[in-house]
């Protein structure tokens, strides 16, 4: 499994709010200037962040970008999975760990991608931001 760039600067993104802005709104270009990562680039992942749920937006002067939870409460997989269109080792995994495969039935190597999943799903939602924060990997 390869995770994107859009993946890795969600989390560069999330990161960077808690570290800097927990409870005050970051404009995109601090955040784009400390993370050095493109303004537009950066624009359409916190686009993707915030429908989901995961960040605050603010319009105005003292505008900007917060998070919604506190660091503990953000698991990385749901981070991930907002970029990423899920975790999965394989394309006929599901998001829900079932086979889209017509050779399901037959295919030896199926349980096989199917652990790889669970454990990786298991592994990235139960790492918070703050441990990435606190290096409590």
């Amino acid at each position: 499994m390869l995770i994107s760039s859009k993946g890795r600067y969600a989390l560069r993104i999330m990161l960077d709010l808690a570290q800097n802005g927990q409870h005050e709104y970051l404009s995109l270009k601090e955040v784009s200037e400390r993370q050095d990562i493109s303004l537009k680039y950066l624009e359409n992942i916190v686009r993707m962040l915030h429908q989901s749920g995961l960040i605050q937006s603010l319009r105005g002067k003292n505008g900007g970008y917060r998070l919604v939870k506190a660091p503990e409460a953000y698991s990385i997989g749901e981070i991930l999975r907002v970029t990423e269109n899920g975790l999965k080792p394989v394309s006929c995994i599901s998001p829900n760990n079932r086979c889209t495969c017509d050779r399901a039935e037959k295919c030896i190597t199926l349980p096989l991608w199917q652990a790889i999943d669970h454990k990786l799903n298991t592994y990235l939602d139960n790492i918070s931001l703050e441990d990435v924060l606190k290096e409590n990997l």
